[in-house]
């Protein structure tokens, strides 16, 4: 007998113990502990037992087949911003497509542009990738360029469904996800869930080839989650260079941190990191305001704090891609010129959340966000890569009138049981707007 067995029999003769609630806890605990590839496998095995019931047969699409699919409809051309729920797909692509076809870009607004000029140069339409969070950044190229009635430009929109009806997520996609349906309808971008079958998704391709050849505009198709079989990039070589994680990288940064200075942690595993180190710490969370969502607007959000609270430090926790994603706002906070702006960006080199594909800002021979920062105005950058440097650097920091940047470069990787907060965030903004109050 193993031993969740033995706990749950003692369990049912407490008189106080209430069964059905020991019984979900269970489950879903052990539900937990499982990795994708687990649930897959056991998935499938799961199907084995139930073929003769078509109607309890959970199916996946294979990136490989998929993809095939997909070239056969005359897409050869793809870019976006990766998304956890294309992520398997995307790995895919970025393995087996050359680079000339394959465009990981800064934001999604980016990508419907180049998807745009693809178009121009082949008259062929290109496939878009990004997350429905992305939606935002598609706005104004869609309705400006490429909608029917202007300059009418065909092409796939893959997005993943976050925050989808009846699913479980974060709070930012719990909005998100409901409204997707409506922000696509009112761009008159047609649209229809991916089916996890090959041949629902083939015939959903085929609709979407229909409707590019005779309206000549957008097309898009809703991913949900756990649509893909899983598909890992192999592990990036350049790795090895450097010797700290993000999550390390972060920790020398807060030891650095005075009891006031205030903290603005941009979107993704940075965030989560740093609420979970404060946790072991014992420091409590409202110096820290958690960017969940907005990929790319914390620097913003820390401008807009610097500016009105000039007798604080306010530190900007920032990523590579969210950087990026943005970038134009590095020129807005060197021509605001807050002496007491700091800008901390942790790069390792890949969008980290979503499943490790790249960045530019991997390439360290040929790109420098230190440079760049340099280049619109920054008074001081310095880059580190040891745990020494780090420290020194903040020292430096304290003392340097901003905005100064510091980028620390960093090998890829999170810890495999990084867990969420557990304070909702109305609590973060309450508990951080009194720690902004107080003198």
């Amino acid at each position: 007998m193993n031993s969740l067995n033995i706990i749950y029999r003692s369990l049912l003769c407490s008189k106080n113990i209430v069964k059905p609630k020991v019984i979900r806890f269970i489950q879903t605990s052990s539900y937990l502990l499982q990795s994708v590839e687990e649930q897959v496998a056991q998935q499938k095995k799961r199907n084995e037992e139930v073929q003769d019931m078509p109607e309890l047969v959970r199916d996946f699409l294979d990136p490989a087949e998929f993809f095939r699919q997909i070239k056969s409809i005359g897409i050869d051309f793809f870019c976006g911003v990766p998304d956890s729920l294309l992520k398997d797909f995307c790995a895919y692509v970025t393995k087996n497509v050359p680079k000339e076809q394959h465009i990981i870009t800064v934001n999604e607004g980016a990508a419907v542009g180049l998807a745009a000029g693809y178009h121009l140069a082949t008259g062929k339409p290109a496939m878009v990738y990004l997350q429905n969070s992305g939606l935002g950044n598609i706005v104004n190229p869609i309705m400006s360029l490429a909608t029917p009635g202007v300059y009418s430009m065909p092409m796939l929109l893959l997005i993943g469904w976050r925050g989808e009806p009846g699913k479980r997520d974060e709070p930012q996609h719990r909005i998100q996800g409901p409204a997707t349906p409506g922000i696509l309808a009112a761009q008159g971008i047609p649209f229809q869930p991916l089916p996890d079958y090959h041949d629902g998704a083939e015939q959903a391709l085929q609709t979407a080839k229909r409707y590019m050849e005779t309206a000549h505009g957008p097309y898009a198709l809703l991913v949900k989650r756990q649509t893909f079989l899983p598909y890992k990039l192999p592990k990036i070589s350049m790795d090895d260079q450097f010797e700290l994680t993000r999550e390390g990288a972060m920790q020398y940064v807060v030891n650095g941190l005075h009891q006031r200075d205030v903290v603005v942690g941009t979107t993704g595993m940075l965030s989560r990191e740093l609420y979970e180190y404060r946790q072991s710490r014992g420091d409590g969370h409202e110096r820290d305001f958690l960017t969940v969502g907005s990929m790319g607007h914390a620097s913003s959000i820390a401008l807009g704090i610097a500016l009105q609270k000039s007798e604080r430090q306010v530190f900007c926790m920032d990523g590579d891609g969210a950087i990026l994603m943005h970038m134009g706002v590095l020129a807005t906070i060197a021509a605001s010129g807050p002496k007491n702006f700091k800008h901390i960006v942790i790069n390792n080199g890949t969008h980290d959340s979503v499943g490790g594909q790249p960045t530019v800002a991997m390439d360290h021979e040929k790109f420098s966000l230190s440079q760049i920062a340099k280049g619109c105005g920054y008074k001081e950058v310095m880059v580190a890569t040891k745990k020494e440097e780090i420290d020194k650097c903040m020292q430096i920091i304290r003392q340097t009138t901003g905005p100064v940047l510091l980028e620390i470069k960093v090998k890829t990787g999170h810890r495999k049981n990084l867990g969420r907060p557990t304070r909702s965030t109305t609590e973060n903004k309450k508990d951080f707007m009194h720690f902004l109050q107080l003198s």
